[in-house]
């Protein structure tokens, strides 16, 4: 882990925070400004570490990869809140994914880049890439949601607030909402393929509930509770038609491609919302595109089938003109510095 962080002076849309925020990040491959950059946006209990050797999406960025860092700077920031950098929000319920894509937007300001690549992001990191379009319009070239949506559907808040109830009143919190949210992470197939009803003799429980204690008692290890109140929180906010009403009326300025990855079982951003989304889009805008992840696993697709997912992400990241890019940030790079805090 080698974190970099940003200091930000920030006021909450509500105002009930006003302050300095640190928003860390780490970045792979070329140094920033030398190469095409491509931002990736962790999901609810992900973080900046999404390559390298404890990398959470590894299989698909390193050298050589799909997301190739020999020739992509990648830049993952850190949400403010989620304990990776030390960093707690008390007054988690101030924020919003608006607030967050928008510190994610000054600290791309603060490190001088003014084009990126890619934007992308799976879960709650992929309507944190469709908020930051929205703030942004002409920044990303390519704008890349997976298994998410624009907006908090009733079934996801639903959802959401079972889970805060866990947090709030179990007396053993982080451990117990994460048994509840791999059932809606996963799928009653995936389930069955996995443990068809066999039983642990040793532990005289079935499997399937074995495996969901180990989640439990996994998150807990490594996730803070107040971390996991401030991302459940976030997930209930996401609603990029917020400020104007109308999904047509946000995105209409998006210059970039827009991708979008559903899953067909995904039982958390249900498919048929990421489907109603592209048709409604493909209304006003021609580079809109629908792909589709085929798998027995649910939401936790983006995190497992990534065979699939680099067959969709290739033709994206292996345009010819990258390297022609490449080599003229390159050139730039000698006339600019950058620091960082």
């Amino acid at each position: 882990m080698n974190l970099k962080t940003l200091y930000i002076d920030y006021t909450a849309q509500n105002e009930g925070f006003s302050g300095t925020i640190p928003v860390s990040f780490e970045v792979f491959g070329p140094s920033l400004g030398t190469a095409p950059i491509v931002v990736v946006n962790h999901a609810l209990t992900g973080n900046s570490s999404v390559a390298g050797e404890k990398g959470w999406w590894k299989p698909l960025i390193g050298d050589g990869k799909c997301i190739d860092t020999k020739r992509f700077t990648v830049l993952a920031f850190n949400i403010p809140g989620n304990g990776y950098d030390g960093f707690i929000l008390e007054n988690h319920e101030d924020f919003s994914v608006y607030n967050v894509s928008q510190l994610f937007l000054r600290a791309i300001t603060q490190l001088k880049i003014e084009k990126v690549h890619s934007v992308i992001g799976g879960s709650l990191g992929g309507s944190l890439a469709w908020q930051m379009a929205v703030l942004r319009p002409k920044l990303f070239e390519n704008i890349i949601p997976i298994a998410t949506d624009w907006k908090a559907t009733d079934w996801l808040l639903a959802n959401c607030r079972v889970q805060k109830q866990i947090l709030k009143h179990s007396i053993n919190p982080v451990h117990d909402a994460r048994m509840h949210a791999m059932t809606f992470y996963r799928t009653p197939e995936s389930l069955k393929q996995k443990f068809n009803r066999s039983f642990n003799e040793k532990l005289n429980v079935f499997n399937v509930e074995s495996w969901l204690l180990h989640h439990g008692e996994k998150l807990k290890i490594r996730f803070q509770l107040q971390a996991y109140k401030t991302m459940n929180h976030l997930l209930t906010t996401v609603n990029i038609a917020k400020e104007t009403g109308n999904f047509l009326s946000a995105v209409k300025n998006i210059k970039g491609n827009v991708h979008l990855i559903g899953v067909d079982t995904d039982l958390f951003f249900t498919n048929k919302e990421v489907k109603d989304t592209y048709h409604l889009f493909k209304t006003i805008k021609s580079n809109v595109y629908y792909h589709e992840l085929n798998s027995v696993h649910g939401h936790d697709a983006f995190l497992m089938e990534f065979q699939q997912l680099q067959t969709i992400l290739q033709p994206i990241f292996s345009k010819k003109n990258i390297r022609n890019e490449y080599n003229n940030l390159r050139e730039e790079h000698t006339r600019t510095t950058i620091s960082i805090n």
